[in-house]
């Protein structure tokens, strides 16, 4: 097997005979041992082939959202949308222009009277809870709840050709002054009993859009630590962001946070897209 210690070796040797998915044992090598998801996927594939022949073929790449980065400019049915930064490894595509002054405008009139504190999803059993990495306050909407959020919801489908029904509802939040969501994976952990029961509901969070509704005059970035990277709020602009690979393996170098707000507040709204219809 390629470059790895003799223990991790004989766990795949060990994993594969007991018929555990593949795709899950890289995602543990990739979360414990460190090693990057292309060298895990590759070792498991080659244990396959010389020692198990007998098993089932591997599974085959599925498709994942994916924005069109050829040209600076991307064209969607109702809207032209920037290109303005696109990394490959992890797969990270800012947008300018994604939403209208008025949409954002209105979307934050919208979600405003409805704002409370910001949960997070307990590992132990799925339920969503306060927690003090973060503390901004939200707004969860229904797909498709008005004409507005529709409206934005075909485009997010068509500038990430995934479809409207394998997106969670739209999130809008508020983060005013020192609010800030600490360093975290918006994919489930699907060795953890919580992450497992929302992985019932349209499977694994495949990626991400965080849609800017207002500049911030001080902080408040969208930082991803484990790649040196911040995107500062700009009002209409948008990060997108694959949470896994092709074989629904999370990507580990995801691990973003919002920044604490220093001056100003911030408003942004939050897409999730899953490999699924959404239920």
């Amino acid at each position: 097997m390629p470059s790895l210690p003799q223990a991790w070796q004989s766990w795949i040797t060990e994993n594969l005979a007991r018929g555990c998915a593949p795709a899950e044992m890289a995602q543990v090598m990739v979360r414990d041992g460190k090693f990057e998801a292309t060298l895990a996927r590759a070792a498991i594939e080659e244990a396959r082939r010389t020692g198990f022949a007998h098993l089932a073929p591997a599974p085959a790449p599925q498709p994942l959202p994916e924005i069109d980065t050829s040209a600076n400019i991307l064209r969607v049915p109702d809207r032209e949308v920037e290109i303005l930064i696109s990394l490959r490894t992890p797969r990270v595509v800012l947008l300018g222009g994604l939403l209208s002054d008025e949409e954002c405008n209105d979307l934050i009139a919208y979600g405003q009277t409805r704002l409370e504190r910001s949960p997070v999803v307990s590992d132990a059993d799925g339920k969503t809870q306060v927690h003090a990495h973060r503390t901004s306050r939200g707004a969860m909407m229904q797909r498709g709840e008005t004409e507005l959020v529709r409206r934005i919801e075909a485009r997010l489908a068509a500038v990430t050709r995934w479809p409207v029904e394998n997106g969670e509802g739209l999130q809008m939040l508020q983060y005013e002054k020192g609010n800030e969501y600490r360093p975290h994976y918006d994919w489930f952990d699907a060795s953890l009993p919580g992450p497992r029961k929302h992985l019932e509901r349209g499977g694994q969070r495949v990626g991400t859009i965080v849609m800017y509704l207002s500049d911030v005059e001080a902080g408040g970035g969208t930082s991803f630590p484990n790649i040196g990277l911040t995107v500062q709020p700009k009002k209409g602009s948008a990060v997108f962001f694959a949470n896994t690979d092709a074989y629904r393996v999370p990507d580990q170098k995801t691990l973003h946070a919002g920044e604490p707000v220093e001056r100003g507040v911030k408003y942004i709204a939050t897409k999730w897209l899953r490999e699924r219809a959404y239920v």
